[in-house]
């Protein structure tokens, strides 16, 4: 009994020793087969234990900053931030008053305090509180940190800002997300320029401990971001900010259909300005017009053409000044053409005063009966190179149209009608006038540069593109200019210190087929140079269809001098060319609605206030103390009667209340209280203001105004009258 129960004993030993064996053997053959292969039930356990251990961090890359000619960025990458509400009560800051965050919030992001509240008021861990909060500047994010409001948070973006708003922006263009959210230019330089400006974010890959602290030996792998290439452009951010005003102070008070002007260095060819209205500010798209009409809009260019005609026959010495002819009408065997005083003329005069005149006439028999028609159009094609694109290097550059077969448009053509040609053409045209007979190409992109390594990637020089003319003649033909603005159709363009010389235009419209009529149906236009001797600027304005009360000829001048002239007197003085004396005498008189400021500074701005106002200026005196510390406009700008002055003093100074300001006023005012660059939207006048009347400014503030047409302002009025009455018809009844 007791052998067959140790046998059975010794049996249960030999099975579990073999159980014990058969696992052991298992969990061998389980280890060696997990070393050999590395995988377990299909995955793969050392991939697997990388990504466990191993962190992963994007490197942020740049998109190419856009800078003017003296490196100031126009167009870069700023950081953004987007406003979160944190709602989950079990974490530790998170909102427990939703009305009265909702409160706080709603002045800075634009937002109702309901939609605020009902956003903060959810189910959810967090949300975000858009649109008001999304994309945020830095100095609004600060605002909102500063109410110290539980539960409030940001989430950090990069996005594309363009520091002068509207400046240059059809040039500059503007950038958004595609579908697969990556970032690309979808106008202007941003996209002809988009493979140099498009950037590739790194990243850091290292291996940390379960709590993220990297392991002493991390195992480090860095991609390095890859930011875009740099662009730096002709343009010059002062000569664009002093178009840009001008421009907005004439929108503002003629309405034109549209609107635009470039200045060029006639030595280089170097695109120093250009503008459009229409225009937007693509920080925000308000987008009425994608047309860059500098480069984009071929028409008739009226009389300014009569320059190039003017040197052509100069040039081929068929023309003599002293000559006389019958002016107010020219008549041919199959065409007829009028002086623009309906064919009145002025009698017989010379052919320089035919052109001081403007008269059609003498332009008509200078092509058929001097130059002739088949050597107009060798100049007008082979040397003025009109019949071509002149090459800018931006995009949207449009083609002429030459109109050169009967007799009607060869003479038409010759003083500016029928044929159309660009803005951009008559400038390039126009540098042989004010280069000694050298033509130059225009050109905008200076040079693009690798921003990672340096490496300059591409640069344009400035380019001969031909010689129409001698330098004589040059001279000549910018000597009869000059005569065109002292004693012709210029005068509103004679410069106090300055000898410009140039040439008007007035280019017909056409509406369905047919010549549209009124005083005012036309593009208004001058194309001049100064100093005229030496010419240092090149500037050409067109302004179409502007609201015009003066039915008299040269009215049309009026608004376009209002561009041109505090362009071409600003951008002089700021690039030190001295003022010639002779002329400041000569001109005084003429120009006695005109004020050059002086310099007030540690002056008593109640004496200079006193003395402004008695010379018809708006005067507004910021600060506490009594000697002024700094002014806007500058000193030595000219100013004309009626403009806004301000005067800061010492001491602190309280925001006035900027209803009714137009657009320029705000921005002379953000310049003497130290602002950064306003913010805008609409256009007119001031309707509302972010920083309150009456409170103390602080230097760097950011200003966003709403602007409003009297029409909009109106309606609004009649909007809040109509709701009012409502109302109280409810409350009635």
């Amino acid at each position: 009994m007791i052998e067959k129960k140790n046998s059975n004993i010794n049996k249960g030993a030999v099975i579990l020793s073999l159980i014990f064996v058969l696992l052991f053997f298992l969990l061998i053959g389980r280890f060696f087969y997990l070393g050999w292969t590395g995988q377990a039930e299909g995955v793969n356990l050392e991939k697997m234990a990388e990504e466990q251990w191993t962190k992963k961090a994007s490197l942020d890359a740049n998109r190419g900053t856009i800078y003017d000619r003296n490196g100031k960025a126009i167009a870069e990458d700023i950081p953004s931030y987007t406003v979160i509400a944190i709602l989950n009560e079990d974490y530790k800051n998170h909102i427990k008053d939703p009305a009265e965050a909702a409160s706080k919030l709603s002045p800075i992001l634009g937002m109702s305090e309901s939609r605020l509240t009902d956003l903060m008021s959810r189910e959810a861990f967090q949300v975000e509180l858009g649109p008001g909060g999304s994309k945020i500047s830095h100095s609004k994010m600060e605002e909102i940190k500063a109410l110290e409001i539980s539960g409030i948070d940001f989430q950090r973006h990069t996005k594309r800002y363009y520091p002068n708003q509207d400046f240059a922006s059809h040039i500059l263009g503007y950038t958004s997300n595609n579908e697969e959210g990556v970032r690309t230019g979808l106008m202007g330089l941003e996209k002809s320029l988009d493979k140099y400006l498009q950037e590739e974010d790194g990243s850091l890959k290292y291996q940390s401990d379960r709590y993220g602290y990297k392991l002493p030996d991390p195992k480090e792998v860095i991609k390095e971001p890859k930011h875009g290439a740099s662009v730096y452009l002709t343009l010059d951010e002062k000569i664009q900010l002093f178009m840009e005003q001008a421009m907005n102070n004439v929108e503002e008070e003629y309405h034109p259909k549209r609107m635009m002007a470039i200045v060029a260095d006639p030595k280089t060819g170097r695109i120093l300005a250009m503008s459009n209205r229409p225009s937007f500010n693509p920080n925000i798209r308000d987008i009425t017009n994608y047309t860059n009409f500098s480069i984009s809009s071929a028409f008739e260019p009226g009389s300014t053409m009569k320059i190039f005609t003017l040197a052509a026959a100069i040039e081929e010495g068929v023309y003599n000044g002293n000559d006389q002819f019958k002016s107010g009408v020219y008549k041919t065997e199959y065409s007829r053409v009028r002086d623009h005083n309906n064919g009145e003329g002025w009698g017989t005069i010379t052919y320089d005063e035919g052109v001081r005149r403007s008269s059609n006439a003498a332009f008509s028999k200078i092509a058929k009966e001097q130059l002739g028609f088949e050597k107009l159009q060798e100049y007008l094609t082979n040397r003025w190179e009109f019949d071509q694109k002149t090459g800018i290097n931006i995009p949207g550059e449009a083609d002429s149209k030459i109109q050169f077969n009967r007799e009607i448009e060869k003479l038409a053509t010759a003083f500016g009608q029928g044929t159309a040609i660009t803005p951009i053409q008559q400038i390039q045209a126009a540098t042989a006038i004010a280069n000694g007979g050298k033509m130059m190409k225009p050109f905008v992109i200076d040079k693009i540069v690798d921003k990672n390594n340096g490496e300059v990637l591409k640069s344009y020089e400035p380019e001969v593109v031909g010689s129409p003319i001698s330098a004589d003649t040059s001279k000549h033909v910018r000597e009869l200019l000059r005569s065109v603005v002292t004693d012709g159709t210029g005068k509103n363009y004679n410069l106090e210190g300055y000898d410009v010389a140039g040439k008007t235009g007035t280019a017909q419209l056409y509406e369905n087929g047919a010549l549209m009529s009124g005083h005012d149906n036309y593009i208004f236009s001058f194309l001049g140079m100064a100093p005229a001797d030496d010419p240092k600027l090149l500037v050409y304005v067109a302004i179409d269809r502007p609201d015009l009360d003066d039915e008299a000829y040269e009215s049309g001048s009026v608004p376009v001098s209002k561009v041109f002239n505090p362009v071409m007197q600003g951008g002089l003085q700021y690039l030190n060319i001295t003022p010639d004396e002779t002329t400041v005498e000569e001109t005084t008189e003429k120009t006695s609605n005109n004020l050059q400021l002086e310099d007030f500074e540690g002056q008593s701005s109640i004496e200079v206030k006193k003395e402004l106002e008695k010379k018809g200026m708006n005067v507004q005196v910021l600060g506490e103390g009594d000697r002024i510390i700094s002014q806007a406009p500058y000193a030595d700008t000219m100013i004309l009667q009626g403009e806004q002055v301000f005067l800061r003093t010492e001491g602190n100074v309280k925001m006035p209340d900027l209803t009714g300001m137009s657009r320029s006023e705000v921005l002379r005012l953000a310049q003497v209280l130290d602002l950064k660059t306003p913010e805008f939207t609409g256009n007119g006048f001031v309707s509302l203001q972010s920083i309150k009347k009456g409170s103390v400014v602080k230097a760097g503030s950011v200003l966003v105004v709403e602007l409003k047409s009297p029409q909009e302002g109106l309606q609004q009025e009649e909007q809040e009258s109509e709701n009012d009455s409502e109302e109280e018809e409810i409350r009635n009844n």
